[in-house]
């Protein structure tokens, strides 16, 4: 299995890292506009000798209870900061965004792939996926991030999932994205619970087994913390076993905050599955 996005190749026969850079205000400590800019290019270039195959940008925090930033905001924070890395670093670029606009400028500024928690269900975002012609990750969240969290429920989480999944990818395709564009991921902690989640995790092969490559996003959740008593800061180990657990049950992409430590599980991995 590959993902393919103009001349570049990506091989997902072993699980590979996507490193987590947000650029908003509150994922860096300094405040002048020229140290956050400096800061996230360093970052990424950090990830990318740790191990990362895929940078993913984000300019709009879909935290619980975050709130929406503008169009224009959201592309100031993030199109330069993906024509830098599209320039200086050989890493796969990928933008994470819910807007149409943003989509299509990131991907002319350099992005490689359109990594949506919406599923392309925003206004023009279906269609300029497909204009793009990159590849896309369509994530389940149940409601928006300012309310998701706000009694989530399902009849049987996994197969509601999978039912969405299948109507998105209808919807994708006949919009004119290829099956092989496609990537899914199930959204641990967009509108789940503390159960729904750890059931996911539990049954995750089930949606390594629709044939498309699979994304998780585990890293440094309230999944962990809310079990374990864990402070953000705290939850490195419990991200770690979730990162095994996912790619034991066919996860292709993982992302992540912390690139080396997850990079060393997978070349762990890797070496016992290949001796």
């Amino acid at each position: 299995m590959q993902l393919i996005s103009g001349n570049r190749t990506l091989d997902l026969s072993t699980p590979q890292v996507m490193g987590i850079l947000n650029v908003t205000p509150d994922s860096f400590s300094d405040g002048g506009q020229f140290q956050f800019f400096e800061h996230a290019i360093n970052q990424a270039s950090q990830m990318v000798q740790q191990g990362a195959a895929i940078i993913d940008i984000g300019g709009e925090s879909t935290r619980p209870g975050a709130e929406p930033v503008s169009l224009d905001e959201e592309l100031s924070r993030t199109i330069p900061v993906i024509e830098k890395i599209a320039n200086d670093l050989d890493v796969w670029i990928s933008i994470d965004t819910s807007k149409a606009q943003v989509m299509k400028e990131a991907v002319a500024a350099g992005a490689h792939l359109i990594n949506d928690v919406c599923a392309l269900q925003e206004e023009g975002a279906l269609e300029v996926a497909a204009q793009c012609k990159v590849p896309v990750c369509l994530m389940h969240m149940q409601g928006a991030p300012r309310s998701m969290q706000v009694s989530p429920s399902y009849e049987d989480v996994a197969k509601d999932i999978t039912r969405f999944f299948m109507q998105r990818i209808s919807a994708c395709r006949e919009a004119g994205i290829d099956k092989s564009q496609i990537i899914l991921d199930p959204g641990f902690g967009f509108g789940k619970t503390l159960d729904h989640n750890y059931q996911l995790l539990q049954r995750l092969k089930q949606f390594s087994e629709l044939g498309y490559p699979l994304l998780t996003g585990l890293s440094r959740k309230s999944m962990f913390g809310d079990w374990l008593g864990r402070t953000v800061e705290q939850r490195l180990a419990a991200s770690l076993a979730g990162v095994l657990l996912c790619a034991q049950q066919g996860a292709n992409i993982v992302r992540v905050h912390d690139v080396q430590e997850t990079s060393d599980v997978l070349k762990v991995l890797k070496k016992t599955i290949e001796s």
